[in-house]
């Protein structure tokens, strides 16, 4: 058996142990190379807290010098503190060459970061960056929605590096930088902004989907819903900093964040309370819900006001009571309103982001960027989930409405049975109607000129007009050369684009009182009130017309020719006859080698 003062001298020994390798360790130079990633962060060893937030460097110095910083005593969080905390730690480059680091704070919570840096153990240190949440943008050494501090390490050398950290009154720090090299930063940071756009188009995209719904259907849920994921928005932008980045550049103030959040909190409440209907069917947790949208009224105000001990008051409260939301859900849920059992499970999802980032603040687990991005995931997630809880929702009351709309259909179905009859033959005449015209419609579907039928139409008349105005007419039949094979190599949709540039160029080239039609396929018809000369010349023109048409396929060119057959009305002559000769003569130019005019034997 191993004896009382044994163990207390092994205790001893194990605790010397454990603070000389904390020493070594703090005085041990973190090594950096040409490719950080950000792997490597600097540490908690070297860590003092200054209550007052008021040393000046000289005083920290001589803190340092008396061994007065230590280890934090957390994950990574110096929790809920007033204040400023520095943080020594040294750089070492082993390298023959400068090397330019970039050393990123991991959050976004602080207001303000202060640098400086020295050779080791030699000169004074030089204030190499004054960082401010308060400040403009622009004053910021390096473009990024978090606070980083450009260093460079001369060929060889190890630098001592003071950094401060300060967040006024009282407020969470997490004093570590993470070390990258200026282009592995520029990539995460690209990284970070892609997964930023996918969820803030992912909420735009839930917020105009609702703002439809809501135009739809009237009903005020999908508005509230539709503001609550636009302030998700806000909410998240201000917060991870992209609102001082992008937006508010010169008039950014920390309040913004608590206000923001106070807004999303308030809107997520009202919301809750709407979906759930705590009011009707739930009263005593209504009654919580109305106190948790009061504590974040007091939020807001608090924020405006720039009151920070009750803002975090506030915003703690806040976290500590969301999970009772859940509980209204499943009470919902319990109750008989089966969406309510899927908005526990997406308000879930928004609890153990928000306790994940609470665990992260009071220093219970390490700061990582998945843990830093768990919370607007998780809030996403929930805003997801709640969209399917609506839709949920929304079939439900779309049941209930149909069931409804049937039960009065049945009531009053005896007495309108004459009524639907009577609408019933209504219709069918109608449709009679519709289809008679849809029938007699005048226009080819495709050229948009006459069709068959309304060409004969309209040329009749012409023509009896003509012979009573004893005035010559003529008809054109054009058939296009070796359309078949247009349409066999190029595809029918090429075909029908070349009938109707066809069409088009035909119709720019003759008067409003010719009458134009398509025969059917690749045949046309014209009429027009012209002596024979005068046809002749008019028929070379519009061949010579269509030899100009030319449509690109891909890489080839279609030149489109077509055959003409003139024939010109002598004394009694029908339409029908006219055709049969202008066929002919057609005929006789498509034999007689295509591309040209042939004009009708008189009779």
């Amino acid at each position: 058996m191993i004896s009382k003062p044994s163990l207390i001298l092994r205790a001893v020994v194990l605790n010397v142990l454990c603070l000389l390798s904390v020493t070594v360790f703090a005085n041990t130079p973190i090594t950096v190379g040409e490719n950080e990633r950000g792997d490597q962060k600097t540490g908690h060893a070297r860590i003092m807290h200054d209550p007052r937030g008021d040393l000046d460097l000289p005083q920290v110095l001589s803190a340092l010098e008396a061994d007065q910083f230590g280890p934090l005593q957390s994950a990574g969080s110096t929790g809920l503190k007033t204040g400023a905390y520095w943080s020594h730690f040294q750089l070492r480059n082993p390298l023959p060459q400068p090397l330019t680091m970039h050393l990123e704070y991991v959050d976004h919570q602080l207001i303000q970061l202060d640098a400086f840096s020295r050779p080791r153990n030699e000169g004074d240190f030089k204030e190499v960056a004054s960082l401010s949440m308060e400040r403009p943008f622009s004053h910021r050494l390096v473009e990024h929605n978090r606070f980083v501090v450009p260093l460079t390490l001369a060929a060889n050398q190890t630098r001592d590096v003071l950094i401060r950290y300060g967040s006024r009154e009282s407020g969470y720090a997490f004093p570590s930088m993470r070390i990258w090299s200026p282009e592995q930063l520029e990539t995460q940071k690209l990284r970070e902004t892609t997964l930023i756009g996918f969820l803030f188009g992912g909420f735009f995209l839930m917020a105009t989907f609702a703002l439809i719904a809501g135009l739809i259907s009237r009903k005020v849920l999908f508005f509230v819903y539709s503001l609550y994921a636009l302030s998700k928005i806000t909410c998240w932008a201000t917060i991870l900093g992209y609102t001082h980045q992008f937006v508010l550049r010169d008039q950014f103030h920390w309040s913004l964040m608590s206000s923001s959040g106070a807004l999303t909190i308030l809107l997520g409440l009202t919301f809750a309370r709407m979906f759930l209907q705590t009011r009707q069917y739930a009263r005593r947790l209504d009654y919580v819900i109305l106190f948790m949208t009061a504590n974040a009224g007091l939020l807001l105000f608090a924020a405006a006001f720039q009151i920070k001990v009750i803002a975090l008051i506030t915003i703690t409260l806040a976290l500590l009571l969301y999970p009772l939301v859940i509980v209204a859900g499943l009470i919902r849920w319990r109750q008989g309103q089966t969406e309510a059992g899927i908005f526990s499970l997406a308000w879930s999802f928004l609890v153990m982001g928000l306790f994940m980032q609470a665990f992260r603040d009071l220093g219970l687990v390490e700061h990582t960027l998945f843990n830093y991005y768990w919370p607007p995931v998780a809030s996403f997630s929930e805003m997801l989930t709640i969209m399917f809880a609506m839709g949920f929702q929304m079939r439900r009351v779309y049941q209930d409405k149909k069931s409804a709309e049937r039960q009065y259909r049945e009531h009053l179905e005896l007495s309108k049975s004459r009524l639907e009859a009577e609408v019933r033959i209504r219709t069918r005449e109608l449709e009679q109607a519709k289809r008679v015209a849809e029938q007699e419609a005048r226009t080819d579907p495709l050229t948009g000129i006459l069709n068959r039928r309304s060409f004969l139409h309209d040329a009749c008349l012409r023509l009896k007009l003509a012979k009573r105005q004893q005035k010559p007419c003529c008809l054109f039949m054009f058939d296009l050369d070796h359309f078949k094979r247009i349409n066999d190599t190029f595809g029918h949709s090429t075909g029908d684009a070349v009938l109707c540039q066809f069409a088009e160029t035909i119709s720019r080239s003759i008067r409003a009182t010719d009458v134009f039609g398509r025969m059917g396929g690749e045949e046309f018809a014209l009429l027009v009130g012209e002596p024979k000369d005068s046809a002749h010349a008019l028929a070379e023109r519009l061949r010579s017309d269509i030899a100009g048409i030319k449509i690109t396929v891909g890489e080839n060119t279609l030149v489109l020719t077509a055959s003409i057959g003139l024939a010109c009305n002598h004394g009694e002559a029908t339409i029908e006859a006219l055709l049969l000769k202008a066929d002919e003569a057609m005929y006789q130019a498509k034999v007689s080698g295509r591309n040209r005019v042939v004009e009708a034997e008189a009779s």
